[in-house]
């Protein structure tokens, strides 16, 4: 799947305005798209580094039109911690010298709230 088609929109309530600070984003994401495909697509899309994702599966809800009960579609959602202070990182390559690896990351996702 294409970073494009596993995340459907941002999520733009109360409260996940108030984990924006944490560095949480809340995201509508595709049904079938596992925690990995998640982070990818968000490194991808946003240039910035993820530390976790957790999922939920959000149940449709019983709505009525005209009298005729019926169900709205079952979605899931995502929420994603970003590395808000992002770091160079150093490991040891093979002649035990020191390697620093120092790529660009966003400290925030500019994008979310239609900046």
């Amino acid at each position: 799947m294409k970073p494009e088609e596993i995340i459907v929109r941002p999520i733009v309530t109360e409260k996940s305005g108030d984990a924006i600070q944490e560095g949480k984003y809340t995201f509508e994401v595709n049904k079938k798209a596992t925690k990995i495909e998640i982070a990818k697509a968000v490194e991808k899309l946003f240039e910035v580094k993820v530390l976790k994702v957790n999922t939920m599966t959000v149940k449709g809800k019983e709505k009525r039109v005209n009298g005729h009960i019926g169900m709205t579609s079952d979605w899931k959602k995502a929420i994603v911690s970003i590395d808000t202070n992002p770091s160079e990182k150093s490991y040891l390559s093979k002649g035990g010298k020191e390697v620093k690896i120092s790529k660009k990351y966003k400290d925030s996702i500019d994008e979310f709230m239609g900046a």
